[in-house]
């Protein structure tokens, strides 16, 4: 695995903004470029690297689903970051999930190098981002500038093949009259843009579909048969909400004033939810200590606790917010005697996370290459699984050792 530099299409901006990808750039004031796509490198993979990245995916996916089933029978979950309701729900989300709690997609991050066995970093399995870019953008890229060469990315048809599953297995009694409704948080340039992509491939899929506003979703109290309230979201034609695809967290939908009111209809299964509240289980960094207690010195775990006292004085630790997103509050520090922090961290970032406890994990070397002035960049690989299956890669790089919501997204080939 090996990172080239590479000059950028000249009129690379007009192409991939034809394509939609709108938010390629962010500019700030000490950024003013803001670069978010780069196609000023690319990493190259072999083949063998691919599989392997593909097996590791596989694998740890059905690792994870037994932690989550042992994490509830073990009643664990107050661990995780969760309140007691939340607990509950996960709990009955998880005892319904071959029922009527599908999943689409989901996201491991690896620190892999080629040079052994890729390490998890966590699984961000609830509202995972850069999906177009990894599905499309890359791969408009890689038929232009080597139509020759091939990419770990079969996303898009993975996407389309779960949607129509889905529609096929839908849960809901009169499946004929079933609209998908997907919604995130507005004005917010990614997931609008991920969004509006999630509704093509459902289209394809075969359901009737639309995106909505979360703000612009609404609640109706009819009343029902004996004259009493009985509630449902609905959309601003009044048409009623049965399925909806979220890019928001389950978490923070959960505190919403609204929030017992969506569990209690998913509870009542008048209303299907993707992704469903069984991810939120595999979301939680606590997932990584508990992967080391279950499957201790595996070749694609690091070492993981709840506890920094765990590791040994000179160990080199990465501190993780249970729910934290996009590196928000990850610090990087060696540790002195009894857990202390030998020093100052060697990153830090900032973030609004934290309050709800953090897990500790063993830092682990990433793919690292230099560009033609010489600075190093990390990549982390993400890798997506859809439906279940390994169906490509995204990789983010940075100069940090901290991947954030700032890093840039690198194409990739072999």
């Amino acid at each position: 695995m090996k990172r080239v530099s590479i000059a950028p299409r000249p009129d690379w901006k007009t192409k991939v903004e034809a394509l939609g990808f709108d938010w390629h750039s962010a500019p700030t004031d000490t950024d003013p470029v803001g670069t978010y796509w780069d196609e000023s490198a690319y990493w190259e993979l072999t083949s063998d690297e691919v599989d392997t990245l593909e097996a590791a995916t596989a694998e740890l996916h059905e690792m994870c689903l037994a932690a989550a089933d042992a994490a509830i029978k073990r009643k664990l979950l107050p661990h995780f970051g969760f309140d007691a309701r939340a607990c509950a729900f996960i709990e009955e989300s998880w005892a319904r999930r071959a029922e009527d709690q599908p999943s689409i997609y989901g996201r491991f991050d690896f620190a892999y190098d080629g040079k052994g066995p890729p390490k998890l970093l966590e699984y961000n399995a609830d509202t995972p981002t850069g999906l177009y870019e990894a599905a499309v953008v890359q791969w408009t890229w890689l038929e232009e500038r080597f139509p020759g060469r091939d990419q770990f990315n079969s996303i898009h048809e993975g996407l389309v093949e779960g949607w129509t599953a889905l529609r096929e297995n839908f849960p809901q009694s009169d499946t004929a009259a079933a609209t998908l409704h997907l919604t995130c948080l507005t004005p917010h340039a990614e997931d609008e843009g991920t969004l509006n992509y999630m509704l093509d491939t459902a289209l394809e899929g075969g359901w009737t579909a639309k995106t909505i506003a979360a703000g612009d979703i609404g609640w109706a109290a009819p009343l029902d048969a004996r004259g009493e309230l009985d509630g449902h979201f609905a959309d601003l034609q009044d048409t009623e909400i049965t399925a909806l695809f979220k890019i928001v967290p389950w978490d923070w939908l959960l505190s919403d004033e609204f929030g017992p009111r969506l569990a209690h209809l998913v509870k009542e299964k008048r209303l299907t939810v993707i992704e469903p509240a069984w991810k939120m289980l595999l979301s939680s960094k606590a997932m990584l200590a508990l992967l080391w207690e279950m499957y201790p010195d595996h070749p694609n775990l690091l070492p993981a606790f709840m506890e920094r006292t765990a590791f040994a004085p000179g160990a080199t630790v990465v501190a993780k917010p249970l729910l934290g997103r996009e590196g928000a509050n990850i610090s990087i520090a060696t540790l002195g005697e009894g857990g202390a922090l030998a020093g100052a961290p060697l990153a830090t970032m900032e973030g609004p996370y934290g309050a709800e406890g953090y897990v500790y994990q063993a830092l682990a070397p990433l793919a690292q290459g230099a560009d033609d002035q010489g600075q190093i960049h990390n990549a982390v690989i993400g890798s997506w699984v859809v439906a279940g299956q390994p169906r490509g890669i995204g990789i983010r790089e940075d100069v940090s050792l901290i991947t954030h919501n700032r890093s840039r997204f690198v194409p990739h080939l072999f």
